[in-house]
């Protein structure tokens, strides 16, 4: 709390939007903090969860555009991958990976997930079903826990 008095911010849900949607893209914040204190301040879960998750998927929509429009550049520049390796690498991403993206809610390892799922064209409705569902059950559980914990004291 004393972080957002610094910064000259209250805890609110355009906020908690916001933080939601960059921890999604590469900057390495997080937004459960914020989430905590909301729903410790009363807010209502549903609306709460709700804002977080969308800015949350909204972000990670962001980096899986940056995997298609520079999946080009990041395949022959930054990876290096041969033909043979990348159509391996789509074989194996097409069969067993785009599960993967329920998990792009994970840190280190869930935003690399969406810019790959660009990077191997994934389609945009399983994109978007599978990482706003994972992305909606972390906040989901994460409130309930909160609010369930409050309930009882």
């Amino acid at each position: 709390m004393d972080f957002l008095q610094y910064m000259d911010l209250s805890p609110t849900l355009p906020l908690l939007f916001t933080l939601s949607f960059l921890a999604a893209t590469v900057l390495p914040i997080g937004s459960e903090w914020l989430l905590i204190l909301l729903l410790m301040k009363g807010h209502p879960p549903v609306f709460t969860v709700l804002t977080a998750t969308f800015g949350n998927y909204l972000g990670g929509c962001t980096t899986f555009l940056i995997g298609i429009w520079g999946s080009d550049m990041i395949i022959k520049k930054i990876l290096r991958l041969q033909t043979s390796d990348l159509n391996r690498a789509k074989q194996l991403y097409g069969k067993y990976g785009s599960w993967s993206l329920l998990l792009s809610w994970l840190p280190i390892v869930g935003d690399p997930l969406c810019l790959l799922a660009g990077i191997l064209k994934t389609g945009f409705f399983r994109f978007s079903i599978l990482v706003f569902s994972g992305k909606f059950l972390r906040y989901a559980t994460l409130a309930y826990l909160v609010t369930s914990g409050s309930a009882r004291q």
